[in-house]
C-alpha cells in the first residue's frame, strides 16, 4: 500500500540550511533558519535556563507521566504573564500545556474544528505551518491581507474579513511580532478588533509565539488582552520556545476562555481527549524549567535581563535598517524600524534573491523573509551593501 504514496516537495527552508552548510565563504550570512541570535552569531541557553535545570537535576524525584494535561504548575505560573493580574478573568480561562507553539495551534485548530468551525480567516503571509496544519486538520483557510505594501498593518482587511464572517467561522490573529512580516496592528487597531469581534459570530484564535521580543511582556499581550476583555470566548496558542531559548524542548501552552466557568470542564476535557490522540503526553522538561524560572524570583530576574537584551538587540537592527533606506534603490526599509520580533518581509525577485545568494553569500527564504536577529554589527553593513547592489537599476 505504501506504493500509492507520492513523493512531497522538500521543506524549502531544510534546504536553504543545506545550502548554507555546504559554502565555504567565511562571510556568509544565513537570515533563513528562524532562531534568535546573538551578535556574535549564538543560540546560547538562557542563563535563568540553566540556573532552572540545575535545580531541576538537584531535587526532580520522578520522570513519571503527568497526564495529557502536562505540568499544570508550568501552565499557572505563565498565566499572569499573558493574561494578567486577573489571570483566569473571574474563572473563565484555563489551560494545558503542548509540544511547543505549534502543538498549541494544531490543539486550537482541531478543538476548534470539533465545536463547528469549517473556516478559518488568516491575514497572509503568515507562517506557513498555519496552512499545512490547517489542511490537515481539514479545515479551509480563507486568505486576507494582513500587511499594506507600506509596511503597515492593513486593519481594513481584517475588519472586512470579520465583517463577512458567519457562524461556523474562526479567525487566526498574530498576537505580536508577526511572523513573517513584522507588522504588528496598532493599540487603535487592537481597539477596533476588539469592538468589531464582539459582535461578530466569529470565534478568535491569537497565535502568541514571540511574546516578550517586540516592546515588552505588557506591552505585546496588551491587544489581546484587549480582544478577551470584549468577546464571550477565544482560543490562544503560546509558545516559550522564543522567549526562553528553549527551541528543541517544544515547551508551548494552550489556553482557552469560555462563555463561563462552568463551561471549561467540557471544553478542557474535549481538548485533552484531542491530546491523547495527538501526543498522549506532552515534554515534561522544558516546561518544568520555565516553572521553576517563573516562580523563583532570583532565576525569574535573570530572564528578564536575557529578554530584554534580546528585545534591545532586535530593535538596533531594525533601526539600523530603517536608518538605511536612503542607501538602498527601490526598497522602502524605513517601515522596518517601527515593525517588531524576529522577522521582516523584503520585496525582493527571485533573481535578486539567488544574486544575493551566488554573488555575496547571503542565504534568505524564497519569500524575501529574513531573520534580523541573523544580522549583527559584523555583518549588517555588507547585508546593506549587498542590498544596494542587487537593487540598483
Amino acid at each position: 500500500m505504501l506504493d500509492a504514496l507520492q513523493p512531497q516537495a522538500p521543506d524549502a527552508l531544510l534546504a536553504l540550511i543545506k545550502l548554507y552548510a555546504a559554502d565555504d565563504r567565511t562571510d556568509k550570512i544565513d537570515l533563513g533558519v528562524g532562531v534568535y541570535r546573538t551578535d556574535d552569531g549564538a543560540t546560547p541557553v538562557f542563563k535563568a535556563i540553566k540556573l532552572a535545570e540545575q535545580k531541576l537535576v538537584d531535587t526532580q524525584d520522578s520522570k513519571g507521566y503527568l497526564g495529557p494535561e502536562g505540568d499544570m504548575g508550568f501552565v499557572n505560573a505563565l498565566m499572569p504573564l499573558i493574561f494578567g493580574k486577573d489571570a483566569t478573568m473571574g474563572g473563565r480561562i484555563e489551560g494545558m500545556q503542548t509540544p511547543g507553539g505549534t502543538g498549541a495551534c494544531r490543539l486550537a485548530f482541531a478543538l476548534a474544528k470539533k465545536a463547528g468551525v469549517s473556516r478559518v480567516l488568516m491575514g497572509v503571509p503568515s507562517w506557513p505551518n498555519h496552512a499545512q496544519i490547517l489542511a490537515d486538520v481539514g479545515l479551509e483557510a480563507v486568505p486576507f491581507e494582513h500587511a499594506k505594501p507600506d509596511g503597515h498593518a492593513n486593519l481594513d482587511a481584517l475588519l472586512g474579513a470579520l465583517r463577512t464572517g458567519q457562524a461556523g467561522d474562526a479567525v487566526l490573529i498574530h498576537g505580536c511580532c508577526h511572523n513573517p512580516t513584522g507588522v504588528d496592528y496598532s493599540t487603535d487597531d487592537w481597539a477596533a478588533i476588539a469592538e468589531a469581534l464582539a459582535d461578530s459570530p466569529v470565534l478568535p484564535i491569537i497565535d502568541t509565539a514571540y511574546h516578550g521580543l517586540g516592546y515588552g511582556l505588557e506591552e505585546d499581550v496588551a491587544g489581546m488582552r484587549k480582544v478577551l476583555q470584549a468577546v464571550p470566548e477565544a482560543l490562544v496558542a503560546y509558545s516559550c520556545d522564543k522567549n526562553f531559548g528553549l527551541y528543541r524542548d517544544r515547551v508551548g501552552a494552550f489556553y482557552v476562555k469560555a462563555k463561563s466557568a462552568d463551561q471549561l470542564d467540557t471544553i478542557i476535557s474535549n481538548a485533552a481527549a484531542l491530546a491523547r490522540a495527538n501526543w498522549s503526553m506532552p515534554p515534561d522538561h522544558g516546561g518544568a524549567a520555565v516553572r521553576v524560572v517563573l516562580r523563583d524570583e532570583s532565576m525569574r530576574k535573570v530572564w528578564l535581563e536575557e529578554l530584554e537584551s534580546m528585545r534591545k538587540r532586535l530593535r538596533w537592527v531594525r533601526e539600523r535598517l530603517a536608518q538605511a533606506d536612503n542607501e538602498v534603490a527601490g526598497l522602502n526599509l524605513a517601515p522596518m524600524g517601527q515593525q517588531n520580533g524576529m522577522f521582516a518581509m523584503l520585496p525582493l525577485s527571485k533573481e535578486q534573491i539567488q544574486s544575493l545568494r551566488d554573488e555575496h553569500a547571503i542565504y534568505m527564504a524564497g519569500s524575501g523573509r529574513i531573520n534580523v536577529a541573523g544580522l549583527t554589527k559584523g555583518n549588517i553593513d555588507k547585508f546593506i551593501g549587498a542590498l544596494a547592489a542587487v537593487t540598483a537599476g
